[in-house]
This record gives C-alpha cells, structure tokens and sequence, in this order.
C-alpha cells in the first residue's frame, strides 16, 4: 500500500545512532532487510514470540497501527516466504552464528548486544507511552544477571528504563543468549521518542547527541564487565 511503502515501522537511523561503535573495536552486523519483506527477528517457524498477545509475523501483513501492508490479494504465499526465508533469514542468522563463534574462539565468551528501537505510542502492543530504555534478556535466561546489573547501576539521568518489561527479547535474543556457554545476549528496545522527530520520522540531532552518550556507557558496562 502507499502508506506501508515509507516503512514506518522500522529501527530508524541506528547506524548513526550507533557510529561510535567499531571506535571500540566492535563487530557490527547491519541487516539489509525491511521487517516488511521479513522479520528477521522473528522464529522461521513462525511461532508468537509472546503467545495470548499481539504479535506481527515472519512476514507481516499487517503494520503496527493494524493497517494493511499489502493491497487486496497481494498478500506473500507460502512458497514466496519460503523464499525470502532462504534469501534474507537464513543467510543473517548464519552469519550472526558464524560471528559468534568466531568471537568465542578468540575470547573465549561473547556478547551480543541487540539494538532496536520503535515509536514511543504503539496502541497495539502496549498502553500509553514506552520506557525510553527497555532491556531484555528473556527474562534473566540469555545472559548473565551481573551483566544486566551492571548496565541497571549506570545513571540515566532523567529517562525512564525498565529490564524485562514489555519487551523482553525477540527470537535473536533467545536464541544465541547462552550464558552457560559464555555467549551472553541482551537486547535494548529504544524509544524513537529519545533521538527522533516521531511526528516526521526524522533524525534529530540535539535529541541523538545526548542519548549517544549514554549508548556510549552502556557499550563501555559491557566492555568492562567482560574484562
């Protein structure tokens, strides 16, 4: 449809939220892919990430105002998800695989710190308006509580944050968080309200500066925690 073709519903502009990140010597895996083609955090299977609520699928039909993505009988069929399964989900998740193996063969442990970030009013799938900072770990399962601990003492200053919350980690999150196998996962679910203009989708830079220095602090917890 013409309105789900400006992609509202994506992670906007966290390239440039994040450009600090490789000045610390960090790997980055940068999907290519719209969620509106595919979800490439959602289970291949296509299984509810939070079953009894709400949820969007592995390739959505619907945006998060409920609106239709796809005209009338345009919808994907099953041999069409089956191909963007092989063509986009497979290759970014054998990728995320092969880092962190890669990462843990050198290291001996590694973190995956997933960055997302959505609107701050989704009727949808919560009341009212978002914590400016939700962290999950599956409910305290994909990594080690002192790592979560240690990101919970920073000061945040005058945003509100919240751990395990309504967004408690997608599949990414769930599935490669194995602290018992020194690969630990959390992912941080950021209010667009914290660094966007939401009434126009755009960047805004006074907002970002500010909220890139906590970003900062969180990835230095991380960093000082593994050593």
């Amino acid at each position: 449809t013409e309105d789900a073709k400006q992609s509202k519903d994506t992670d906007w502009f966290l390239d440039r939220l994040y450009d600090f990140a490789a000045d610390f010597g960090i790997h980055i895996l940068k999907p290519k892919w719209s969620r509106y083609y595919i979800d490439l955090n959602r289970d291949p299977d296509g299984k509810d990430l939070y079953p009894g609520a709400d949820n969007t699928e592995l390739c959505t039909t619907t945006g998060f105002d409920s609106s239709a993505i796809y005209l009338t009988g345009m919808q994907p069929t099953k041999q069409q998800i089956c191909e963007r399964v092989n063509r986009a989900w497979k290759p970014y998740h054998h990728c995320i695989k092969d880092t962190l193996a890669e990462i843990v063969s050198e290291h001996g442990y590694a973190i995956l710190f997933e960055a997302h970030s959505i609107a701050s009013h989704v009727p949808r799938f919560f009341e009212g308006q978002l914590t400016d900072f939700n962290f999950g770990t599956s409910a305290g399962k994909s990594c080690d509580s002192s790592l979560l601990a240690a990101i919970e003492n920073l000061d945040f200053q005058s945003w509100s944050r919240v751990s395990n919350g309504r967004f408690k980690g997608g599949y990414i999150t769930r599935q490669y968080g194995e602290p018992e196998n020194n690969v630990h996962a959390i992912q941080l679910e950021l209010s667009q309200a914290t660094y966007m203009d939401e009434s126009t989708m755009s960047w805004n830079a006074a907002k970002a500066e500010k909220v890139k220095i906590q970003l900062q602090m969180i990835i230095k917890v991380l960093l000082d925690w593994s050593q």
